[in-house]
């Protein structure tokens, strides 16, 4: 069983450092700056938008991924983002399944009904993971800029917490 908690302070540069990684090689997140610690601990650790934010946990005890939940101010009072990063290298089969097993309940309980995914389009991983997870596209916003200009779509899901409810 993979060990899932809350991320604290002493996790961000593990945490930083699989989210610059992934980052550098490209494709697979909307980020393309590299985060510095801070700026990492005040996204996810500490921002005013984090609903919460746990890491997963390998045998040693390292940080082999995060998934981070917060609010968006275009998406309803009762939806939240999700996002999620692995490590690439060596790779924790079940993080990510560990992570959002958790992060649902906890959106549940403080009474959230659909979570939001947004992932680039050329992001496969990304798009299997959450399909995977239940996710159902439901929205597309077409050719969206990269720093170099080249235009990629960016797929919405959403993954409803209760019946009847959508973002």
């Amino acid at each position: 069983m993979i060990a899932v908690r809350p991320m604290m302070q002493e996790d961000v540069a593990d945490a930083c450092r699989i989210l610059n990684e992934i980052i550098e090689i490209g494709g697979t997140t909307a980020f393309e700056t590299p985060f510095s610690e801070a700026l990492f601990a005040q996204v996810y650790l500490n921002g005013a938008e984090k609903i919460c934010c746990h890491v997963a946990l390998d045998e040693q005890g390292e940080v082999a991924g995060f998934q981070w939940l917060g609010t968006n101010d275009d998406l309803p009072d009762d939806c939240a983002d999700i996002a999620t990063f692995t490590r690439r290298e060596p790779v924790l089969k079940g993080a990510g399944r560990a992570l959002f097993s958790e992060t649902t309940t906890q959106a549940a309980a403080l009474g959230f009904n659909t979570l939001n995914a947004t992932i680039r389009a050329d992001n496969r991983l990304g798009l299997s993971y959450y399909d995977k997870m239940g996710f159902r596209d439901y929205s597309v916003a077409y050719a969206v800029a990269l720093n170099d200009g080249t235009p990629v779509d960016r797929i919405s899901k959403r993954f409803e917490l209760k019946k009847d409810t959508a973002c």
